[in-house]
């Protein structure tokens, strides 16, 4: 099953692989067989970060989980200044290429915020880049009154954030939120006497691991 943002992308990549393997054939060029086996290690490529498996979510007001696949860069507690104006705990997940790139509700509840900023493109696990890169902020309220701000951050490589999360939307934990292409990360906030389940270079599954309780 691939991701709907990867739909045109894969369909471009697979009409040109056709189209350059009817010239090789037609023009008789040497090595083809080489040409056809690197396209079509391209199209693997290509059809692998697309790839958007399906995730069986454990729901519950008292946890958050994993909003995308990678392994935590940044456990601390810091200044968070768009939105709540003061301290919480931050924890970063870093996405590498080879890593599913579906960005997933970490709870459910109401959208309260959504903003989207331009910004820089600085390799994703540079300290600046939370507040400097392109990125979305996202600010969800549980049943609970809990509020829980994760952000899409761009990276190096990573050009195109999609956010479907929309003021007042009432969403559902562990579904679908949005996609970011290529390497990229995510910090998500939480309140200071949040338990986490989690440590520095952890690999995590998004939708699936619970990374911190109420």
């Amino acid at each position: 099953m691939f991701h709907k943002e990867g739909h045109k992308t894969i369909l471009i990549i697979f009409s040109v692989i056709v189209i350059i393997t009817i010239l090789l054939d037609y023009f008789s060029v040497e090595n083809k067989v080489i040409i056809q086996l690197f396209l079509i290690a391209q199209l693997i490529i290509v059809l692998q970060f697309f790839r958007n498996p399906k995730r069986i979510t454990s729901l519950g007001n008292n946890h958050v989980v994993s909003p995308v696949d990678g392994k935590v860069v940044v456990i601390e507690e810091v200044y968070e200044p768009e939105y709540f104006k003061d301290k919480r705990i931050q924890v970063s997940i870093f996405m590498s290429p080879i890593n599913v790139h579906v960005t997933r509700y970490p709870v459910s509840g109401e959208v309260l915020f959504s903003k989207y900023h331009p910004g820089k493109y600085l390799v994703a696990w540079h300290p600046k880049s939370s507040t400097e890169n392109e990125r979305t902020t996202i600010v969800i309220k549980n049943e609970s009154s809990v509020e829980v701000l994760y952000r899409q951050i761009a990276g190096a490589l990573a050009r195109r954030i999609v956010n479907y999360a929309e003021k007042t939307l009432i969403v559902q934990q562990g579904e679908d939120a949005g996609f970011i292409k290529f390497g990229s990360r995510v910090d998500i906030f939480l309140p200071l006497n949040t338990k986490l389940n989690i440590k520095l270079n952890q690999k995590v599954k998004g939708a699936e691991d619970i990374i911190a309780n109420f």
